[in-house]
């Protein structure tokens, strides 16, 4: 008797024509009749998508297919991907081993910690309630801790501090290297902490007490190490424990400190021509470029014919002097200085209107109101004053101005670097490299990490709380390098030893070419570091268990699928070197 019985699946094969290969899926149901085995075709499926053609295959196979609402549960949702990137750059910094050799839950902490102030800086308290909004709590183990755990952990750090900036010095200072060097600070939330002073404030904030901090740099701007002072030291007063510092705790006998014209002074200087080993690049303030002009040393037209030239000065023996004129800056000097001429001479004028209507009088009280005016733009120079009971007269010193303005534009750097070892452009590129410390202190203190205000009220809880920012901003520094193609930033690094160093400086093609088109080279947007992380936040973590299991069920864990960008974001931080 026949027998009809069968199954069917799907059957694919392929054939090659022109060097093009072509498929074919057919439907076929193989069965038994008088005991023999025979396949009869019930359709040709190659029209259809290649998914589901797969699907269909699955099916006849015994599978069971059902709607993905009904499979299968959403529990939570954490935000993974921005974590993920921070934590993929510190495994290829080695940057636990930099923290301790040992594994420890104050090591976890401190990791986290970072994290957490790259990706969302908060205090202590808020952290450990946002990185649970994160796959950062679980990941990193510290999911139970603390705000006092946070604390103990900083603690930690601060004992280890020493031995981290050795290791990073060793990683990124060389002998004979460039070490850059610079001086900030940042205001207290509160009066008690020992270290809270009144002092010159970066912060614009008058009348706060804050902390000094300095911050030691490779020639790149990557930090190294940093140091806590108290808010009313001079810059110039932490130079030299720094240089010291260098030498016998990191052991690099022989470097070059870049410092600012008010960092290394005359009295530094003379410091250092007794230290072997040690030179500096700096730069001379306005007073001492104005009577290198007066005593002939420095004649100013030589400039109509160049932007730089080197010179010599019996008041700088066996030191060389880099001249520059920047004509841009020169017209944005001139034109500042008209603009505080204009504007304190309307206040004066007003309070000449008062005096000659006798609504004020008095040399004193009239003084009072003209000093206030004059030093608010602090061109009192440029005034010639004449103040008695009962009148008040001024005038423009013309021949003053005139000197100063034949000096805008006009720097010169001062340096103890022998020719031989670097030339005059390089030894101008090389000053201007602190720009690369103002880079990091913005980024501390506004733009991502936001080192202030201070809470601590303890030095060593203060020491703490700006070597974990310096830490973080290492990271993120790397991170900067890494995406710099996918950024604003400039990635033709090479052009800028070759640039005019004196002119200002000029993006390359390919970087205003971002500018304009607001796009990378694929065309996808192009990001600051803000927004690149923020488009990795969106990739999440997804805990899932079986619909109607209950809560008791085993879960898994899915996580997006990165687009494009996030992508390629994350295979530039798996190149990062330290």
């Amino acid at each position: 008797m026949a027998s009809r019985t069968g199954s069917a699946h799907v059957v694919t094969t392929s054939r090659t024509y022109k060097g093009k290969v072509y498929y074919t899926h057919l439907l076929r149901r193989s069965y038994r009749e008088d005991g023999k085995v025979k396949n009869e075709t019930l359709g040709n499926l190659s029209h259809l998508p290649e998914p589901l053609i797969e699907i269909i295959r699955r099916s006849l196979q015994g599978e069971t297919f059902v709607p993905l609402g009904q499979a299968f549960e959403v529990t939570g949702s954490l935000a993974h991907g921005h974590v993920r990137a921070v934590e993929l750059a510190m495994q290829r910094l080695d940057f636990a081993s930099l923290l301790g050799s040992k594994p420890s839950s104050e090591r976890d902490r401190v990791l986290a910690m970072v994290t957490a102030r790259i990706v969302a800086p908060h205090t202590k308290l808020a952290t450990t309630r946002w990185w649970h909004t994160t796959t950062l709590a679980t990941d990193f183990g510290v999911a139970d801790a603390n705000e006092d755990d946070l604390y103990a952990a900083m603690d930690w750090l601060l004992t280890r501090q020493d031995a981290i900036q050795k290791k990073l010095a060793a990683r990124h200072l060389s002998a004979g290297g460039l070490v850059l060097y610079d001086l900030s600070s940042s205001y207290f939330e509160g009066t008690t902490c020992p270290l809270a002073r009144l002092g010159h404030n970066r912060d614009g904030k008058k009348g706060l007490l804050q902390v000094n901090y300095g911050l030691l740099t490779d020639a790149r701007g990557c930090p190294v190490a940093v140091s806590v002072h108290e808010g009313n030291v001079a810059d110039s007063a932490t130079f030299l424990p720094e240089v010291q510092r260098l030498r016998e705790h990191f052991g690099i006998e022989q470097l070059v400190m870049v410092g600012d014209r008010g960092m290394i002074s005359s009295k530094a200087i003379d410091e250092l021509r007794e230290t072997q080993g040690v030179d500096w690049i700096t730069a001379l303030k306005g007073a001492s470029i104005r009577t290198l002009v007066e005593q002939g040393q420095l004649q100013l037209g030589l400039f109509d014919e160049r932007n730089l030239m080197e010179i010599a000065s019996p008041e700088y023996p066996g030191e060389r002097l880099v001249a520059c004129r920047n004509p841009q800056l020169a017209a944005l000097r001139a034109h500042k200085r008209q603009d505080l001429l204009a504007a304190t001479e309307k206040n004066l004028q007003q309070i000449k209107e008062r005096v000659d209507a006798g609504r004020l009088k008095g040399a004193d009280a009239i003084g009072l109101r003209v000093g206030k005016v004059v030093n608010q733009y602090k061109v009192a120079k440029h005034f010639e004053l004449q103040i008695s009971d009962g009148s008040f007269s001024f005038t423009r010193k013309h021949e003053a101005i005139a000197a100063e303005a034949a000096l805008d534009g006009i720097y010169i750097i001062r340096t103890s670097v022998e020719a031989a070892r670097m030339e005059a452009a390089d030894c101008v590129r090389n000053y201007k490299a602190l720009a690369n410390v103002e880079r990091a202190f913005r980024s501390l203190k506004t733009m991502d990490l936001k080192v202030r205000p201070i809470h601590h009220r303890t030095a060593d809880r203060v020491r703490a709380h700006i070597l974990l920012c310096m830490l973080a901003y290492y990271v993120e520094w790397h991170m900067r390098e890494a995406w710099r193609e996918l950024m604003f930033a400039d990635t033709d690094l090479a052009a800028k030893a070759t640039r005019d160093p004196v002119a200002p400086a000029q993006r390359s093609q390919q970087a205003q070419e971002k500018v304009v088109s607001r796009t990378v080279a694929d065309g996808t947007p192009v990001h600051s570091f803000s927004t690149l992380m923020a488009e990795l936040g969106s990739i999440v973590r997804n805990t899932c268990r079986t619909r109607g299991a209950g809560p008791e069920a085993p879960t898994f864990d899915i996580i997006t699928t990165p687009n494009a960008t996030q992508r390629h974001a994350l295979d530039l931080i798996r190149q990062i070197r330290p």
